[in-house]
């Protein structure tokens, strides 16, 4: 990491530590369940923060790397070391950067697109997580609030050891290729199969029961407590640890999708986190509407399967035949907008 990136990534941390101040609830402590039209709010919010986000890699993406300054050299660099789909023969350092930042920014966009849709259904897990424990919804914000603090700790490591691995072995991609094909099929031949988190045999529950002395009730909103001089864990912390293991799962496959994308650690990273910061809201909001993703997971298959096929074609055979960062976007919107709009045209039927 040089001293631009270091800058920069470090403010960046800054504010977004300043957004989770404000965002998870240090201001308000209150155990209570969000309605719909506040989680609706907060979720637009935060998409508007992601998009402003964009706009400013569309003028300074250079920040990531080359501080304020750069020459078409150091773009050339950037372009290489990354595999940017963009060609800046012949152009001028003003017109490059201006080429440059705007494949960055799309980047970004379509990494931040595949890890919001992804993450609609790492909500429908989290939801069944919930119903599994009897969680009272009145403490789901609280778990959430940690968990999304860990997600960022976790995706953090796993981006930038995923990136050094990939920068010394690039047949790693490849094997994240195939992955996401084979979770692609199974997600689409399983997609009308109800899903179930079976507690008794669930690995983190066996594990944490065998190690730790654990509270056979809830108490309230505590993760911990002493009854008697003895420490206890309680079911709300095996909750959040069973959120966090399925997250683990989940960056699996979400993580390799986006460098499908870019091979920019710091893109991959960033569209992540904002992805995350969002989660919280979006999952009050989707748990209220959740009947009406039909076809979601559908989508969802499809998205990852073309995913893990463009990880398999030769990045040089795509640039020649000039499928670029906004053909992927677009691809990927095309799959979206499919599946929510078959849902809503053909929704499920009730059994009377």
């Amino acid at each position: 990491m040089n001293p631009n990136e270091l800058l920069f990534f470090s403010v960046f941390l800054i504010i977004i530590a300043v957004f989770l101040v404000l965002d998870l609830g240090v201001f308000d402590k209150r155990n209570h369940i969000i309605p719909f039209k506040e989680a609706l709010a907060k979720t637009l919010l935060w998409i508007g923060v992601s998009l402003g986000f964009y706009v400013l890699i569309i003028f300074h993406g250079e920040w990531f790397h080359m501080g304020g300054g750069g020459s078409i050299e150091e773009i050339r660099l950037l372009i290489s070391k990354y595999g940017h789909p963009v060609n800046i023969d012949g152009l001028s350092y003003t017109e490059a950067l201006r080429v440059y930042n705007n494949n960055l920014s799309l980047e970004y966009l379509t990494g931040y697109l595949i890890e919001i849709s992804l993450s609609v259904d790492n909500i429908f897990v989290m939801v069944m997580i919930f119903f599994a424990f009897g969680v009272d919804p009145k403490y789901y914000r609280r778990v959430l609030i940690w968990g999304i603090l860990a997600a960022i700790l976790l995706r953090f490591l796993f981006i930038f050891s995923a990136s050094a691995i990939i920068m010394k072995f690039g047949w790693v991609l490849y094997i994240f290729g195939l992955l996401l094909i084979y979770t692609g099929i199974k997600m689409f031949i399983t997609r009308n199969k109800p899903e179930k988190i079976d507690i008794a045999h669930h690995p983190v529950v066996k594990f944490v029961s065998g190690h730790f002395p654990v509270y056979p009730t809830f108490v309230r909103h505590h993760f911990c407590i002493t009854k008697n001089g003895k420490h206890y864990i309680t079911p709300l912390l095996i909750v959040l640890m069973v959120i966090e293991f399925s997250d683990v799962i989940f960056a699996v496959d979400s993580i390799p999708a986006i460098f499908s994308v870019t091979m920019d650690p710091y893109v991959v990273f960033f569209s992540n986190v904002f992805a995350i910061l969002g989660l919280r809201s979006m999952f009050f909001m989707v748990i209220n509407i959740i009947e009406l993703f039909r076809y979601l997971k559908s989508g969802l298959a499809f998205l990852l399967v073309f995913i893990g096929i463009k990880m398999l074609i030769s990045h040089e055979w795509l640039l020649e035949i000039g499928f670029t960062t906004l053909h992927s976007l677009l691809v990927i919107l095309s799959i979206l907008v499919v599946s929510i709009v078959a849902s809503l045209i053909f929704p499920e039927k009730r059994s009377t």
